[in-house]
């Protein structure tokens, strides 16, 4: 069976919950490295009022027995510290009241879902349609590649994350191992390798907010340790770059994506882009360049994944746009919802995790068993022809 979840809740609602199925049995799960997960989430300079509020933590209630997976679908709940405000507008039963009493709104906001979705599902009440759209759900979407996570670090595989840009302010290159870079922006407040674009970042977000903006940015992750030939070549929707790209867009507010050196290979020459093949007898086959991100035909090539996401600037302002009120249809500047001037550094958390899940669905396609014991046999057996080729 596909490895594959659903999440289910809303921003102001009681929690978060997910299901994840088809992980395998007898994998130990490390319940402090799932909620460490969750709480990088909410870290990051520029961050709003809300990530003091909820000091997210994950409970299994399924799946999970003495630590170790069983097989059975995981069950994740996320609860939501914010809901005993509001138990009242967000309860699921009918209650009594004006329209402002009940918190509706009819005011949507520029880039938000708010219209779209009100006209979509012929909502008039738009808190149904920002409640669920909120990017509040990443919560659960790091949750569940927590989980997935764990899965391939059992097989040696690692990730990180880093951020590039925050608007004007681009982090020099650099050539660090996997490992510096876990070390590194985890002690960084933006999220950065380096201590002086961390201190110019974090002067440009307060420059940002003080002129009631928002700023987005550009973050990476790298994905190492990864065998040859997860994803496949023959039909479009196998192809693992693809799955990829998909997941990152899907992320809230993130409006492009690019492996390896991305858009940069449209300006280059061919002898400047590809990665040409090299072969050591200890070693195997290898590339002497990682131009293409890892990725060759839709498949790993054995060299790290390397993918960027570009995220917009929050919507929400302090100084607000205009739009229209659905019900009188008069234009308003508005309305303003508690925002993040900057949540470029939470981001790169969240594309670690949407990342760490595809990556992990493929590579239990590949090995695929209903144990780690027979996962693990599959996959040293994999490796074994691959040498011997």
């Amino acid at each position: 069976m596909s490895l594959r979840y659903l999440t289910a809740g809303e921003t102001h609602g009681p929690q978060l919950t997910a299901i994840v199925e088809g992980m395998p049995s007898n994998m130990v799960l490390d319940f402090e490295q799932l909620n460490f997960q969750l709480q990088r989430r909410q870290k990051g300079y520029g961050r709003g009022r809300r990530m003091q509020i909820e000091q997210d933590t994950a409970s299994i209630v399924g799946g999970v027995r003495h630590g170790r997976t069983t097989g059975a679908p995981i069950a994740i709940v996320v609860e939501n510290n914010d809901w005993k405000h509001w138990t009242k507008i967000m309860n699921v039963e009918p209650i009594e009241g004006t329209d402002e009493e009940k918190r509706r709104v009819h005011r949507p906001r520029p880039g938000h879902a708010d219209l779209n979705g009100g006209l979509k599902y012929q909502l008039k009440d738009l808190r149904n349609v920002l409640e669920r759209s909120s990017a509040r759900e990443t919560a659960a979407r790091v949750a569940v590649g927590a989980v997935a996570r764990q899965l391939l670090e059992a097989f040696g595989i690692k990730i990180a994350g880093q951020v590039i840009r925050i608007g004007e302010i681009e982090a020099p290159p650099h050539q660090l191992a996997v490992d510096e870079i876990i070390q590194l922006t985890e002690a960084s407040s933006v999220r950065v390798v380096d201590e002086e674009t961390e201190k110019k970042m974090e002067a440009y977000i307060d420059q940002i907010k003080g002129e009631g903006d928002s700023i987005g940015g550009i973050v990476e992750c790298i994905v190492e340790g990864l065998p040859v030939g997860l994803g496949s070549y023959v039909q479009y929707d196998r192809k693992l770059d693809g799955r990829i790209a998909q997941a990152v867009m899907s992320i809230n507010a993130f409006k492009g994506v690019e492996i390896g050196i991305g858009f940069e290979a449209g300006q280059l020459r061919g002898s400047q882009v590809h990665d040409e093949i090299v072969y050591d007898a200890d070693q195997g086959f290898s590339r002497a360049s990682n131009r293409l991100g890892g990725f060759e035909g839709g498949m790993t090539n054995g060299m790290p994944i390397v993918v960027r996401g570009v995220m917009k600037p929050i919507p929400t302002l302090y100084k607000p746009l205009r739009s229209v009120d659905i019900d009188t249809k008069e234009a308003f500047t508005a309305q303003v919802e508690r925002s993040d001037a900057c949540a470029v550094p939470a981001a790169s958390v969240v594309m670690e995790h949407v990342v760490a899940w595809e990556v992990a669905k493929a590579f239990l396609e590949k090995f695929g068993g209903d144990s780690m014991e027979e996962i693990r046999a599959n996959y040293e057996n994999y490796l074994e022809q691959v040498s011997r080729y």
